[in-house]
């Protein structure tokens, strides 16, 4: 199923569970919650760059950029970010503008 008709169809009682990602921003939205996987049957899910070797040639900068980022982001801000995109349907580059500059990592 669609990521994006998991939480709708949760919500609407169309499906009772669902396997999903922690950071949707549809689950505070709709008021639903993530059952705790005590059973660590689900890997953790990290997100990393990819980024191909002629771009990091062309722009260095970027590596640095890149790393800033470690350990910056929670699952509850993931989640607001993916709400402004999802939920609210904003622009993708005024979102990261705006998260990016409320970690000071740009002006």
């Amino acid at each position: 199923m669609d990521l994006g008709l998991l939480a709708p169809a949760l919500k609407n009682r169309q499906i009772d569970i669902a396997a999903g990602n922690a950071t949707d921003g549809l689950i505070p939205a709709l008021d639903l919650f993530v059952l705790d996987d005590d059973r660590h049957y689900f890997p953790p899910y990290e997100a990393v760059a990819v980024i191909r070797q002629e771009t990091l040639q062309l722009h260095p900068e970027i590596a640095q950029v890149i790393g800033d980022l470690g350990g910056k982001i929670s699952d509850q801000e993931m989640q607001r970010l993916n709400y402004a995109l999802d939920g609210q349907h904003r622009d993708v580059k005024d979102v990261a503008r705006e998260f990016l500059r409320s970690k000071g990592l740009v002006q």
